[in-house]
């Protein structure tokens, strides 16, 4: 296992997603997982870009509080369509009402992450859009990718790394694993930022 720098910091994800923590293991760094307590309430009128890049820095911050010496890194993801939040479905239902909204739509997957470090005071927040362009699916072509796959965690119930890429015409981002949940690149460059050093 690679073995940190010995004046390197510890390293913290402030977030619970199994994708966020499998996005993460890439970096080949060695860091511990903490549940951040932030209420995920949207804002009256609050826009799904605002809301993300809100939450990124709420949980960062939150888990920063539980580990002062460490990089702590925040995430959200928000799916946009047509400035109206989608969130996690929870349950078939929902999920089946979310891709009828989305057939034959863009919809703009707003991921924000964020890194902060109580002991220094490091803290900065940045966004990654993603544009998602998605067929126009038959009822029937719905249910059988929600039995198949059951994204019932996932914002706006599909799985682009999964089954649910069939569900689309066309990505475009300028940080590819935004999409899954966190935006590496984003996330390298503000690591660096903040002290780290990168294998």
């Amino acid at each position: 296992m690679h073995q940190s720098p010995p004046q390197q910091r510890p390293l913290v994800l402030g977030s619970t997603s199994r994708y966020r923590r499998e996005l993460l293991e890439r970096l080949n760094l060695p860091f511990e997982v903490a549940a951040p307590d932030v209420d995920e309430t949207p804002l009256p009128g609050e826009a799904p870009r605002d809301l993300a890049l809100r939450l990124a820095l709420a949980k960062a911050r939150a888990v920063a509080q539980q580990h002062p010496g460490a990089v702590v890194i925040g995430s959200d993801q928000v799916a946009d369509l047509a400035g109206e939040p989608l969130g996690k479905p929870g349950r078939h239902e929902r999920a089946v009402q979310q891709l009828r909204q989305m057939r034959g739509q863009t919809v703009v997957f707003q991921t924000a992450v964020a890194v902060v470090c109580a002991a220094t005071g490091f803290e900065q927040v940045d966004l990654a859009s993603v544009e998602v362009r998605f067929r126009a699916l038959s009822d029937e072509e719905i249910e059988r990718y929600l039995r198949a796959e059951q994204p019932y965690d996932c914002a706006g119930s599909a799985k682009s790394e999964g089954l649910g890429i069939a569900l689309l015409d066309a990505i475009h981002s300028d940080d590819p694993t935004a999409l899954i949940g966190l935006p590496l690149i984003r996330t390298c460059r503000m690591l660096r930022a903040a002290g780290l050093v990168l294998p």
